[in-house]
């Protein structure tokens, strides 16, 4: 299928092939029929993508912070390969799409194949979208007059939040195609509507649609102009959906209101409010949100849990019903704000010159029978040796972009296949990499006898399900940690383990560092017990991430803490066999992100584990100190390791190296040579048993065997 996307890094906007996505259980896969081009947010991120480096960098200043920390923490050359990797990353355009309903996923009750609907999807041939950001669409609403729905959306949460009532006089400010609608609305709500803005067209329009408008560089000064309509008292409310870089527009929206009016922002304008226009008439000034309540709640928009009506009686997706019906009924007439009409493949006469436009809404049109197929090829295979691994990777983010993929071309490794969830991130990586295949559906590559190996690096709750089903097809398995995010998916993958002729091996890379393979060296193989305390400096990571959602990412003990639990069974040369853990406060939390966990060992060695997500970026961010008959070895962050009381080392310096590309590169090598054993399947097992009883400790706040 094609899907426009830009590039952030050049700002080039493309037409690019990419596989049709799978449906997702909630959601909805639609074959797009028309998309509209919202020209005020897309030309705002097609004239970022072609800033130059310096500009994007004055355009986002929090950003540069956060860059020059990371090199404090991680050094130069890996935060240069951070930025690059993300103004790399496509960025798909678009979020008002109309289509037909192709599949439905687990759980939608609402839509069935063959409906017709509204929702944010980007300008592709088919996307897959959570049921509530969608919306059914009347039988006497067109298509294109539905692609209106979620940017009407956008202005009608505006007039919620400002709670317009029967003829007040409400002001406009920026008659663009949010601002239109806007004004369309209030209307229809019994408002006095006066409007105004810099573009003639704009203002003839909405006069045409009974609206009192005005251009301010026709003479005309707004502030008085609206003060002479209310018979000087003040407008009741400003609605402002302009874009500029003025703090003018604030200022004059708090003089043209009445004492106690109302300010609600839908648009982006410069923000240096003087606080005396606030003060002296007591306004109310307000940011409106995206579409409305549920935006950017992944439990509402990506778990389906819709909110109570009778709490919060306007969610986004009963706002774009809200829309549609008032398209429907004629409240809104939105066929005079089309001013062009475009197949999909002719897309650069709508982006080829975006900031001279003086377009209102551009429509894409789709068509019927676009290509479905979910893998595409974007190059040939090349010529590698039987000799080597044939790689599938599932999965294609952060980790798969700027650590697996380079390491994989580094060791000249033969990567296949790469597969992405919406097919546009394996798209690209494909491309960068020079990976033949790109896909959707991980059981094309299952399928495939050619390959032998897969790499799963996807969210952690589908590591499980896919670990299995790759050793059912008797592949060599290297999943991402952790290898699962319960005891009952353990048991699965060891019963079918125990069946296949495939290997499996875990991302445990802390102990192929040079800094570990050294402290182990230095330790021997005795069996004496040693003490170790690991500290990670592990960093913030919002709470709505899914990392935290204990049925998806399973939290950070699981996710990450399980490196170092297999590093200390590595230096220890033994087994957990009790775990007790801890949180930070006074009630017992397993969902946690600060945490210490006491590890005991089978020979007697005692570990522990300081998970910490509340101290500075500015300090490392692991810590390892491992005490031992008389002897000190120090590790810190995977750069110096010193020891203490050895009569042959002081001192080991390297550049950060956490252990990788050793990993990796010792992995592929060892599977094609009949051997499987760089980690034990047992091992294995027990530190992903004692990272599960970690939470168990957590729940319960005592001691748990670790069986």
């Amino acid at each position: 299928m094609k899907q426009i996307i830009q590039s952030f890094r050049t700002g080039e906007t493309i037409l690019e092939e990419v596989p049709k996505p799978q449906v997702k259980p909630g959601h909805v896969l639609i074959r797009t029929t028309n998309t509209l081009v919202s020209l005020g947010t897309e030309r705002m991120l097609v004239e970022f993508g072609k800033a130059s480096l310096l500009q994007k960098a004055k355009q986002q200043p929090d950003k540069v912070k956060e860059v020059l920390t990371k090199v404090k923490t991680d050094g130069l050359m890996p935060t240069v390969n951070a930025v690059f990797n993300k103004l790399g990353q496509p960025l798909p355009m678009g979020y008002c799409n109309v289509g037909i309903v192709e599949e439905v996923g687990n759980g939608v009750a609402d839509f069935k194949v063959g409906d017709r609907v509204a929702s944010n999807g980007s300008h592709a041939e088919y996307v897959c979208i959570p049921e509530n950001l969608v919306a059914s669409i009347p039988d006497d609403v067109t298509d294109q007059e539905a692609c209106f729905t979620v940017i009407g959306s956008i202005g009608l949460q505006g007039i919620r939040l400002l709670n317009p009532t029967l003829g007040e006089t409400i002001v406009v400010v920026g008659l663009g195609l949010i601002g239109l609608i806007t004004a369309q609305l209030l209307k229809a709500n019994g408002c006095n509507v006066i409007g105004y803005d810099l573009d003639n067209n704009k203002v003839n329009l909405a006069n045409s649609f009974g609206i009192t408008a005005f251009n301010p560089r026709k003479g005309t000064d707004s502030v008085k102009f609206i003060l002479e309509k209310t018979k000087g008292i003040g407008c009741d409310g400003v609605v402002i959906t302009a874009s500029t870089k003025s703090d003018t527009v604030i200022s004059d929206a708090a003089k043209m209101c009445r004492k106690k009016g109302r300010i609600v922002l839908v648009g982006v304008i410069g923000l240096n409010i003087s606080r005396a226009d606030f003060y002296e008439k007591e306004l109310s000034f307000q940011v409106s949100c995206s579409y409305g309540p549920g935006r950017y709640d992944p439990n509402y928009e990506d778990k389906g849990h819709d909110y109570p009506i009778e709490y919060v009686r306007w969610t986004e997706k009963r706002n774009f019903e809200a829309v549609l019906n008032a398209i429907s009924d004629k409240s809104i007439n939105v066929e005079p704000l089309i001013t062009q009409k475009t197949p999909l493949e002719k897309y650069l006469e709508v982006y080829g010159n975006m900031s001279a436009s003086d377009a209102i809404a551009s429509i894409l049109e789709y068509e019927k029978n676009p290509d479905s197929s979910t893998t595409i090829e974007v190059s040939k295979p090349k010529a590698f040796s039987k000799s080597k691994a044939v790689i599938g990777i599932i999965g294609a983010g952060n980790f798969t972009g700027m650590t697996l993929l380079p390491i994989l071309k580094k060791i000249n490794a033969d990567a296949r296949y790469i597969i992405s969830s919406k097919g546009l991130s394996g798209t690209s990586l494909a491309k960068k990499y020079s990976i033949a295949k790109s896909g959707t559906n991980y059981t094309d590559v299952l399928k495939d006898p050619e390959v032998d190996t897969l790499i799963i690096t996807t969210r952690h709750n589908l590591h499980s399900q896919m670990v299995i089903e790759g050793l059912k097809a008797n592949k060599h398995v290297f999943v991402e940690k952790p290898l699962a995010i319960n005891t009952s998916e353990l048991d699965l993958i060891e019963e079918t383990y125990k069946a296949s002729s495939g290997s499996l091996m875990v991302g445990f890379n802390r102990r192929f560092s040079p800094h570990i393979v050294k402290m182990k060296s230095l330790l021997g193989s005795t069996e004496t017990p040693i003490s170790i305390i690991a500290t990670m400096n592990a960093g913030f990571i919002p709470e709505n991430s899914w990392v935290h959602d204990m049925a998806i990412g399973g939290g950070r003990i699981i996710g990450e803490a399980c490196h170092y639990i297999d590093l200390l069974s590595y230096l220890t040369g033994s087994e957990v066999t009790a775990v007790c853990a801890n949180s930070l406060g006074t009630t017992p939390k397993e969902n946690t992100d600060i945490a210490s966990l006491l590890l005991k060992f089978q020979n007697g060695s005692n570990g522990v584990i300081n998970y910490f997500s509340n101290g500075s970026k500015s300090y490392s961010k692991e810590r390892l100190e491992v005490y031992s008959q008389g002897r000190i070895l120090i590790m810190d962050n995977f750069r110096t390791t010193k020891g203490y009381g050895f009569n042959n080392f002081s001192k080991l310096r390297t550049k950060m190296d956490k252990g990788h590309k050793n990993q990796f590169s010792s992995y592929l090598k060892n599977i094609k040579e009949g051997n499987d054993s760089l980690i034990s399947f047992e091992s294995i097992m027990n530190t992903s048993k004692a990272s599960i009883a970690a939470i168990d400790s957590l729940k319960n706040n005592t001691w748990i065997t670790v069986e």
